[in-house]
């Protein structure tokens, strides 16, 4: 019984109860409608209290499904958050000396040696974030010291940290690294540098450019 019906009830027993008043008092008719459509009333009222429980109570149940499709999302993203693994290691792979250029050039690791995600792109040399967070990279790099040994580890157009060794002539070996944590959105780039009138080693195993996510955000 809807909130229409529940009223219209209660209007029609009000009625018969002020007919029953006018009428002649005394008959047996009078006596039973009397008797009868009180009670009536009071199960009306009664009906229509239940009935703004249910009401309420189909709210809450409403409320509490709300929350649970909620919770559960939150969770799902979350699990989601955990699949994502991106962690990757290449090296120069050219043998002997690279460089030097007369101009800045993006060096290309094209040994992979880790590169779960697919992130690192060694035709390129361009590492692209397949989500936003906290990223951390690596270079180290092998170099004579007949010519600079200097790289550079770009964020899109962004310089954000070096490792450098002077030419020395009493050297023969130079070894250098750096290392950084970047927060990077979806699609930004990561990429190293030679410098202009620098080279370095190329192998298998001593000019590497590494990174892995550290946080999804």
């Amino acid at each position: 019984m809807n909130f229409t019906t529940f009223w219209f009830a209660l209007l029609f027993c009000g009625l018969v109860l002020a007919q029953d008043d006018g009428s002649t008092a005394g008959t047996e008719g009078n006596v039973e409608v009397q008797s009868c459509f009180p009670d009536m009333c009071d199960l009306l009222k009664e009906f229509g209290a239940m009935t703004e429980k249910l009401k309420a109570m189909e709210t809450r149940l409403t409320d509490s499904e709300t929350r649970l499709t909620i919770s559960e999302n939150q969770i799902l993203e979350l699990k989601n958050k955990e699949r994502t693994k991106v962690m990757f290691s290449a090296a120069v792979g050219a043998a002997g000396a690279l460089g030097p250029f007369n101009t800045d050039t993006t060096l290309i690791y094209r040994t992979v040696i880790t590169n779960i995600g697919n992130a690192y792109n060694q035709h390129t040399g361009i590492f692209v974030a397949p989500v936003a967070g906290v990223y951390y990279f690596t270079i180290f790099f092998h170099a004579g010291g007949e010519h600079e040994a200097k790289l550079y580890l770009f964020k899109n157009d962004e310089h954000k940290i070096t490792t450098h060794d002077h030419k020395s002539d009493s050297e023969t070996a130079d070894n250098g690294g750096n290392a950084v944590f970047l927060q990077l959105q979806q699609g930004d780039q990561v990429f190293v540098k030679l410098a202009a009138n620098c080279h370095v080693w190329g192998s298998n195993y001593h000019t590497t450019f590494s990174g892995f996510l550290v946080s999804q955000m």
